[in-house]
């Protein structure tokens, strides 16, 4: 039933309750029935679940495998090593799960403890969880609201609903019913909602809905999904299956043909387990979740807060920002912006002030508190801090003008009134909307009405909000004022526009998202002119064909009209949670990257379902934050495109190592499978493979995820969330330079063994090692040199070439390293052999790159590196002062 709709007699006859309350023994009945008033966590997994989860890879079934077999053949210690990769990564995974979502726990804290109600009889105390529909709620200010209620009665009653509609302002509640329509959430001004926060006045309500029946149970629910699997997640995934495959099939295919040549069972095994460990690399988890972890080191300088680390990679293929309006692209401060003064706007009372300033501070309720900032509410405060910014501050108005007597705003007149006594009388003064205030003024100003509806109406198109003020002198004050007696024969004295002003560095973030191929769109509370304005002053809206959508009228549509212009709208207004996360999952379905910021329990759903949902730092509810992979510390829009820049740096370095590493492991496996077949024996142990991808592969792979940002980074579209890990050449590079590696390392041990040395295998070993490290160094760009780039750009990775260099040479010349490793020391002449064959990679890879700028020149080298700065303590920046843009127009 639509409550808001009915009258509040209909409502209890719905419910079966009435104004004294429900009686004990239905109170009973009705929370067996409908069960308590709290929020249902459901799907949570267990630890030992999530460490199973952990096991079931694909690729770490393999390497099970492998260190059984191993074991089996009396390879002992390659299978202690295995099972401690396993092992490692299965911490890192578990240890990123184990932080159970905790969006539903913050939802739960917004709810009130304990709720006073009448149940036939005197007001009594109850858990706020034993509530029922039909209970008779008491309400005051400083109450949470413990359920959703339907208002019976109300004295000056408002609501903060911030947190669930997304509207700063304070709502005023009554209890009449609505005229027939579809109204969104922030304007049912006859419902109260779980978890929004009673700031004046007091109130009667009837229980409507508990629980997950509750517009906060339904988000809950909404929250209460699958998360969202990355393009990163779903590349590795990917990967990891088909080098699995290719590992299973190298291993097998090999052990048939030569079980088929009658070749002994156990040192088939051995080649069938190096072939596996060769096609895996067992490093690339470890080294994907630390380049994530440096990416998110490095956010936290530009104020994000990565609280899922996959986030840091999403970022690069974000193709659309769904935003939220107030604190994101604005200052969430309502200013004034324009001002009107109505010519000859003047009484005897005002003196020498000016008439419509002096109007603005003394009709306001808003102060200054002991440390210096405003205090009251949004709009008041906007309005006082203008008169004052002029010299018009209420308290030494107030010593000259005292109030005697008020008239408060309510939703029936949408006017308020303040008297004051001065020498010739008592002066009223009223504000309100303008329209309402024109039929107030007195017949001789009546002429003037449609030149100021005009004026007004310009500035509600530029989606201002708009109050305007009047006055007149009584000759005393009236026993009882009211209303009828007080607020008429006005005269006219001007009004005031206001808006929460964009942010300065909001415009240009939104071009350049444009600039990087992302889209921006407003998705808001607000009302659609005032969404509409500051979408066009951001350059959101700058385009023929883009659209603005309101919550009604997205409603109207179904789901294939919706899906036909979704695309091309950029301003949503007076949505609610549910249409949010449709819109989401719209963008989605038309195979687009969304990300999602908001501040507020209504954004909770949308950031919990977008591929990447971005919370408010400063002004975001803690179930935002929970929901959220990335918290903004300065709630600044434009923090979001260095976030996608560093999204797209991660991405870019992680296809480097992964070239670096996939090259590594073909050229490993060529080796292998080949050798044999060309009437060599096996050049590699498992144990040797198993230190190339570890020790070789992983100090260079992880210091590749320090290479500095491309210079196109922001120009280039964004990343298809589609294109395979092997996409834009990566494919065809590791099939051809793990052939030359492996041509190498088998090259190296065919001349080694012709020549008679002893050490061939350690030569071929070391080779493969060496190679591997002048390729880190080749692949830290696609086209630019390494010369052009500089070693000392990237100084991590120079620092770990030295030390892999030095623990080869160990397991060369090392006698503990001698026996683990299988390995002999080699004399000068053999480490010069194994140098020069080691530079053929590194050589090959930069003749390749010296041919692509020949066949398409360009920019190819990044910008330097910024030099490394200590991390700031987490937290917002200082805010800026912000200048008031408006003046005073004088008729």
């Amino acid at each position: 039933m639509d409550y808001y709709l009915v009258p509040v007699a209909e409502v209890a006859h719905e419910l079966h309750t009435s104004p004294a309350g429900l009686s004990a023994a239905v109170a009973r009945q009705r929370l067996a029935a409908h069960g308590p008033n709290v929020l249902v966590a459901t799907g949570q997994k267990s630890g030992w679940r999530l460490l199973l989860h952990q096991l079931t890879d694909v690729m770490v079934l393999v390497l099970l495998g492998a260190a059984g077999v191993s074991v089996l053949v009396g390879e002992v210690n390659s299978a202690y090593v295995i099972l401690a990769i396993v092992g490692l990564n299965a911490a890192v995974g578990f240890g990123q799960e184990y932080r159970a979502d905790k969006a539903l726990a913050a939802l739960q804290k917004m709810a009130a403890q304990q709720a006073q109600v009448r149940r036939g009889g005197p007001p009594q105390t109850i858990a706020a969880a034993d509530l029922v529909p039909g209970d008779v709620l008491l309400l005051e200010a400083g109450n949470v609201i413990p359920a959703d209620v339907r208002f019976l009665e109300t004295h000056a009653l408002k609501v903060d609903e911030s947190s669930l509609t997304g509207e700063s302002a304070n709502v005023e509640k009554n209890a009449a019913p609505l005229p027939p329509g579809n109204y969104p959430l922030g304007d049912r001004r006859n419902l109260g909602y779980r978890g929004t926060f009673v700031t004046n006045g007091r109130a009667t309500a009837y229980v409507v809905a508990t629980g997950m029946g509750t517009e906060l149970g339904k988000i809950a629910a909404l929250v209460q999904t699958a998360a969202v699997t990355t393009p990163l997640q779903k590349r590795l995934a990917t990967l990891g299956t088909r080098l699995s495959a290719a590992a299973l099939a190298a291993g097998a295919l090999y052990f048939l043909l030569g079980w088929g040549r009658g070749e002994p069972l156990r040192g088939l095994l051995l080649v069938a387990v190096s072939l596996a460990i060769a096609a895996l690399p067992e490093a690339l988890p470890a080294l994907v979740t630390v380049a994530l972890a440096l990416g998110a080191t490095r956010l936290v300088r530009h104020h994000a807060l990565v609280r899922k680390l996959p986030a840091v990679e999403t970022l690069g293929s974000v193709t659309y920002i769904c935003t939220d309006k107030t604190g994101t692209l604005t200052l969430n401060r309502m200013t004034v912006q324009d001002v009107y003064e109505a010519p000859g706007a003047a009484l005897p009372a005002f003196g020498e002030s000016n008439a419509l300033l002096a109007a603005m501070a003394l009709n306001n309720d808003a102060a200054r508190g002991d440390d210096g900032q405003w205090v009251g509410d949004s709009t008041e405060v906007a309005l006082a801090r203008y008169a004052a910014d002029h010299a018009y501050a209420r308290p030494a108005l107030e010593a000259r003008l005292p109030r005697v007597a008020e008239l408060p705003f309510d939703a029936e007149r949408k006017c308020m009134s303040t008297l004051h006594q001065t020498a010739a009388g008592v002066l009223v003064v009223t504000k309100g909307a303008a329209g309402v205030l024109f039929e107030k003024l007195a017949a001789d100003q009546q002429g003037a009405v449609p030149d100021l509806a005009r004026r007004v109406d310009a500035l509600a198109g530029r989606g201002y909000r708009v109050l305007a003020y009047a006055a007149r002198l009584l000759p005393a004050l009236p026993a009882d004022p009211t209303p009828a007696a007080v607020e008429t024969g006005l005269a006219f004295l001007g009004f005031a526009g206001m808006l929460d002003p964009p942010r300065a560095a909001a415009r240009q973030a939104v071009a350049a998202c444009r600039a990087a191929g992302i889209k921006c769109v407003m998705i808001t509370g607000d009302h659609k002119l005032t969404g509409q304005a500051i979408a066009a002053q951001l350059g959101i809206l700058a385009a023929p064909g883009e659209q603005v959508l309101t919550g009604p009228e997205l409603a109207r549509l179904d789901d294939a009209a919706f899906a036909a212009v979704v695309e091309s709208v950029r301003v949503y207004a007076r949505v609610d949670p549910a249409q949010k996360l449709r819109i989401i999952k719209a963008l989605q379905d038309k195979h687009q990257f969304v990300a999602m910021t908001g501040d507020g329990v209504n954004d909770a759903p949308a950031l919990k379902n977008a591929d990447i949902g971005v919370a408010m730092g400063i002004t975001g509810t803690e179930v935002a934050k929970e929901a959220a992979s990335l918290i903004l510390l300065d709630d600044n829009f434009a923090t979001i495109v260095q976030a996608v820049r560093e999204g797209r740096r991660v991405f870019d370095n992680i296809r480097k190592f992964i070239r670096y590493l996939l090259a590594g492991s073909v050229g490993e496996i060529v080796a292998i499978s080949v050798a044999p077949v060309l009437g060599l024996p096996v050049p590699l142990l498992a144990i040797h493979i198993l230190w190339v991808n570890l020790i070789t592969d992983g100090l260079p792979g992880l210091a590749l995820a320090y290479e500095p940002a491309e210079a196109d980074a922001m120009q280039r579209p964004p990343i298809d969330p589609r294109q395979t890990i092997f996409a834009d050449g990566l494919g065809w590079f590791v099939l051809a330079v793990g052939a030359l590696l492996g041509a190498l390392t088998i090259g190296t041990q065919a001349w080694a063994r012709r020549d008679g040395d002893a050490h061939w295998q350690t030569v071929t070993f070391s080779v493969l090692c060496f190679s591997e490290l002048g390729l880190a160094l080749a692949v830290r760009s696609g086209r630019a040199s390494i010369f052009r780039l500089g070693l000392r750009s990237n100084k991590p990775l120079l620092a770990a070439v030295g030390i892999t260099v030095g623990l080869q040479l160990l397991a060369i010349y090392l006698p503990f390293l001698n026996r683990l490793l299988s390995t002999q020391p080699l004399s000068g002449g053999e480490l010069g052999l194994v140098l020069a064959a080691s530079s053929g990679v590194f050589w090959a890879v930069e003749a390749q790159k010296w041919w692509l700028r020949r066949r398409a020149p360009g920019p190819a080298v990044p910008p330097p590196a910024p030099e490394a700065s200590p991390l700031p303590a987490p937290g917002p920046p200082a805010q800026q002062p912000v200048a008031e843009p408006a003046h005073l127009v004088e008729a």
